[in-house]
């Protein structure tokens, strides 16, 4: 069983997304070790791009902020190369395919693997391109985590059956952000998940209070939060620390 499956093993997976750099690399690192220890399941890393089409005013922030202080792709490696002395649980890169094809897509993956990435998050790559990363994915030993949106409709039971990993269910149209509502079409995309596969689908996009999060897990097998964490960040940089901390353990006490 690889790290991610077992991250789902018999509880509600809490999944928390932060930008890797913001506001530097060092508190990122620390950001990852104190999220570890408060219960999270599955961190996503972004790796911060100058054009995020996916993101919300929150996350373009961040990715400003982490861009302008000296962050680059290689730096985030050697993070989770340290990273991995002390941490065990699923570690995910959230990027784009700009980043992975200027980087260029099998060394990318060759680092992934070696330094201690588990698998990929890339929303602007659609479904019926996958296969321009899969076989490097593939070859490397790095998950490919595919979406689905309350707009997939008659793809989601093929992208559901190709789905490794998990799959990351986008709970509203447009980007990410935090919102007062929650999509109530998760649960019938869910539905039609389950139909034809056992992987495990787990919420993101717009999860921020206790109550949304709660909800989402009795409806899922996890919950994916970023721009609520990003903000916290944002507002304490790198005394950010204790209040994602507090943060993470109210969430984690909701959806159990």
């Amino acid at each position: 069983m690889n790290r991610i499956s077992k991250a789902f093993e018999g509880k509600k997976a809490f999944i928390a997304f932060i930008t890797g750099g913001d506001p530097d690399i060092e508190t990122t690192e620390k950001l990852v070790i104190a999220m570890v220890e408060s219960g999270v399941d599955i961190i996503e890393i972004g790796i911060p791009f100058s054009d995020p089409m996916a993101e919300g005013i929150v996350i373009q922030g961040a990715d400003e902020r982490a861009l302008a202080n000296g962050c680059t792709v290689d730096k985030l490696f050697q993070m989770v190369k340290k990273l991995r002395e002390r941490v065990n649980i699923p570690l995910l890169f959230m990027t784009y395919v700009n980043p992975i094809f200027v980087y260029g897509k099998q060394r990318f993956m060759e680092k992934c693997a070696s330094s201690g990435i588990d698998g990929i998050i890339v929303p602007d790559l659609p479904f019926e391109e996958k296969e321009e990363l899969a076989d490097e994915c593939i070859k490397h030993g790095i998950c490919q985590i595919s979406m689905i949106a309350p707009t997939s409709q008659e793809r989601i039971e093929m992208i559901a059956k190709d789905a490794d990993g998990f799959l990351y269910c986008v709970s509203s149209l447009g980007v990410t952000g935090v919102r007062s509502q929650i999509d109530a079409g998760v649960a019938e995309m869910i539905t039609k998940v389950k139909k034809v596969s056992k992987i495990p689908c787990a919420v993101g996009f717009g999860i921020s209070t206790p109550m949304q999060a709660r909800d989402m897990a009795a409806i899922s097998d996890g919950i994916i939060i970023g721009s609520a964490i990003v903000k916290l960040v944002e507002k304490f940089g790198n005394k950010s620390i204790e209040p994602v901390k507090q943060f993470v353990n109210i969430i984690k006490n909701a959806i159990n």
